[in-house]
């Protein structure tokens, strides 16, 4: 049954992710759409997973990687985080080529993007560098023949710093000839169709409001506008749910 507000006496607990590509899907909500019906808060991908494992939230911004953990799961959402190819703020990163990669920082702000680069590795690129599960301040750790995955804000910093950087949407895109969802709004719990109709809707204005969300952000790292308009693709199709499937598939074996 879907969950039952009055019962509850509660509005609905939501968790976004911090980053600069989940803003036009908030910017309905910090305009006020949904106040009446939503608690809205923020965190890094991994942790807005671990509340709405937790229980601590009701709907989540989520790494797809989360969604086979949850007891349940309800895909809420027409909108999500995904890309055609070039992602931009999800990369591998090295000063040295590829094959000469000897080990890899791993990010630790998303599982999702994790096991995409194991899958890569294994897959697409064939190689086999050691693993290090990473901490915070990692980045400055990537020299060498040691490079780091990073994703987010921070990948556009390290973008500027490493001679190298290997897209993981692009890489996918060129693997599996799909997009790559990285994040969907899921619900650990059943919410009404009306719920889901004003959600669709307060997630959809941002998107008419790209433009201005880009100028309102004094940002010199990226073009933001180039990042919401071509790298960053909000639509949760029908191509995008393949893709999501085939890579929870995938993911069974990390």
């Amino acid at each position: 049954m879907p969950l039952n507000l009055k019962a509850v006496n509660r509005k609905i607990r939501v968790g976004a992710v911090s980053y600069l590509n989940a803003k036009p899907l908030v910017y309905g909500f910090e305009k006020g759409m949904m106040h009446d019906a939503i608690d809205l808060s923020f965190d890094f991908p991994s942790k807005v997973a671990a509340q709405l494992l937790n229980d601590e939230i009701d709907i989540g911004l989520v790494p797809v990687a989360a969604i086979p953990h949850l007891k349940e799961h309800y895909i809420v959402s027409d909108f999500c985080i995904s890309t055609e190819g070039e992602v931009a703020s999800v990369c591998l990163f090295s000063d040295v080529s590829l094959h000469n990669i000897e080990s890899i920082l791993m990010d630790y702000q998303s599982r999702t993007s994790v096991i995409l680069l194991q899958i890569l590795l294994n897959e697409h690129w064939k190689i086999t560098p050691k693993i290090i599960i990473a901490e915070s301040g990692y980045e400055s750790e990537i020299n060498g023949t040691t490079a780091g995955l990073v994703i987010g804000d921070r990948a556009f910093v390290q973008r500027k710093k490493s001679k190298f950087h290997f897209d993981l949407g692009l890489a996918w895109k060129e693997m599996t000839g799909l997009p790559f969802v990285f994040a969907a709004w899921v619900s650990n719990k059943q919410v009404s169709d009306v719920f889901i109709k004003r959600f669709n809707e307060a997630t959809l204005e941002g998107l008419a409001h790209k433009s201005e969300i880009a100028a309102a952000i004094p940002y010199e790292e990226y073009d933001l506008l180039k990042y919401y308009e071509h790298n960053i693709s909000y639509e949760l199709n029908f191509s995008k749910r393949t893709a999501m499937d085939l890579f929870l598939e995938k993911a069974t074996k990390f």
